[in-house]
């Protein structure tokens, strides 16, 4: 399955829904990429891709200090959804289609 590419997402965090562009590119099964959103712009590297699931994981620089974003999801088509993890703010879902 084609994974790589551009995504806009929808995060739905207890800060209300915050938008990103997330672009992914696959090496096997190893997974990197950026995040565009209010908070910067982002890398991570050393992901993964299993199938049609990819995990990655990122720190940002955000009001509250430096924060350890955890993402899990899954690719259907040219569709993207799953959790992201935030520290010890707990999970939220998000979503998104390729640009």
């Amino acid at each position: 399955m084609a994974i790589d590419g551009t995504y806009n997402i929808e995060v739905d965090t207890p800060m209300g829904k915050q938008s990103v562009k997330l672009t992914m590119k696959t090496d096997g099964s190893t997974l990197s990429g950026t995040m565009e959103s209010s908070f910067g712009t982002n890398e991570f590297s050393g992901g993964a891709v299993d199938g049609d699931k990819v995990t990655w994981s990122m720190e940002i620089s955000s009001p509250m200090g430096k924060m350890e974003l955890e993402y899990q999801g899954k690719v259907t088509g040219d569709e993207i959804s799953g959790e992201m993890k935030a520290g010890n703010f707990g999970s939220s879902p998000f979503k998104g289609v390729r640009a």
